[in-house]
């Protein structure tokens, strides 16, 4: 609207100037010249003022029944500040999980490029046990059949009750980074072993905390096979929140300031 009655103004200050040098003209104290050009001053203010008409129609056309929330310039001022609030919030690395730092590989005040490791963190929560079985034992074993463990940092003293949850989908000869290659043409059968990723409920790691690496005796009980056979993998269920908070915090903040000049 501010922007119609400064080309209104302007369209009758040219009006008034066409007046005066046509009233003017007829003495000849005006020349024609300069009369043309007031015409031509007229007719341009003519064009601005309804080029601004033009624009605010269209700006009503896309804000009518529009929240103040929901206005176009409105929106796109809440997107850059969405952009700058993740850009601060990123200044400081949240760890993902709870854990314990493991093989940190960085020190204070040491300069790091994106993408560069810093340290491993390792979730004590969610470990899992990977237990080696013989070929001939996984026969009838299933996922989802209960296990009993027993760690050789506390004895038999605590049993962890897990359950299968999975099987890695091939040998740890296969899966090796130099696998075993037989060239001279002699075989000799060599009983291999399986990875079978055993789950441990986190209540029982709470109260008895395991570490990365350690030593378990496995008791799988076979005697009632859930039906799943070996060749089904369990989906793996870890995730995170830790960064969700951020585009909550920057939704409120965006929501205050809308509030704050509405």
């Amino acid at each position: 609207m501010t922007n119609i009655a400064e080309r209104e103004s302007d369209l009758s200050k040219a009006q008034d100037d066409l007046k005066r040098r046509l009233s003017t003209g007829m003495s000849g104290a005006v020349s024609d010249e300069e009369i043309s050009h007031a015409r031509d001053a007229v007719k341009s203010a003519q064009a601005a003022l309804e080029a601004a008409r033009q624009q605010l129609g269209a700006n009503r056309a896309l804000t009518a029944n529009t929240s103040v929330d929901k206005h176009p310039d409105v929106e796109a001022s809440a997107a850059r500040v969405r952009d700058a609030y993740l850009a601060y919030s990123r200044t400081t690395l949240p760890a993902p999980v709870t854990g314990y730092i493991a093989q940190r590989t960085v020190q204070v005040g040491q300069r790091v490029s994106p993408g560069t490791p810093l340290m491993s963190v390792v979730p004590l929560d969610q470990v899992w046990v990977d237990a080696n079985f013989k070929e001939w034992q996984l026969r009838h074993i299933r996922i989802g059949q209960p296990v009993e463990l027993t760690a050789d940092v506390y004895g038999a003293r605590v049993v962890y009750h897990g359950k299968v949850v999975g099987f890695t989908p091939g040998t740890g000869s296969a899966l090796a980074l130099l696998p075993a290659q037989n060239a001279t043409g002699n075989w000799i059968k060599v009983v291999q072993r399986l990875p079978v990723r055993i789950e441990i409920p986190p209540a029982e790691l709470e109260k008895h905390p395991l570490r990365v690496g350690l030593s378990m005796v496995v008791d799988v009980d076979v005697k009632d096979p859930p039906g799943d056979d070996p060749a089904t993998q369990a989906t793996s269920t870890y995730k995170t929140d830790v960064f969700a908070k951020y585009g909550d915090e920057a939704d409120a903040a965006i929501a205050r300031i809308i509030a704050d000049n509405e």
